[in-house]
């Protein structure tokens, strides 16, 4: 014996009743979760893409400063140093979201230079920046 309100079927009881609106939910909730772990994973290595030219410019302007003892004049120095025979960089790499980095040579402070992406918005006025 079952009491009244037991009996009462909604329409979405009746529809998730149904062994094919089932198996229909059971995948589309795949479907979303693989999705949202996807875009997950390919944020996360565009950040550690970003990360890794980051270091590579920063490795490059550390090299540029002990033999020059200065910062460059401009990203072109990098890559075309003014001495002959000393190589730092082939080309100024991008972020994981493919801008371009920025390259602050002295920084805020004066024994730093600082390399920032602007991260996935591309604006540096946002608050999603990678330094």
């Amino acid at each position: 014996m079952s009491l009244p309100w037991e009996q009462r079927r909604t329409p979405l009881s009746r529809l998730l009743r149904n062994p094919r609106w089932q198996a229909i939910t059971v995948t589309g909730l795949v479907v979303v979760g693989a999705l949202s772990f996807y875009r997950y994973a390919q944020h996360k290595l565009r950040v550690r893409n970003t990360v890794v030219a980051i270091g590579q410019v920063e490795h490059a302007l550390e090299r540029f400063r002990a033999d020059m003892g200065r910062c460059p004049d401009s990203n072109d120095e990098l890559l075309n140093p003014p001495r002959p025979q000393t190589h730092y960089i082939d080309e100024i790499p991008t972020d994981g979201w493919g801008q371009a980095l920025l390259i602050e040579c002295p920084g805020h402070f004066e024994d730093e230079a600082e390399v920032i992406s602007a991260g996935p918005s591309g604006s540096l006025l946002k608050d999603d920046n990678i330094p």
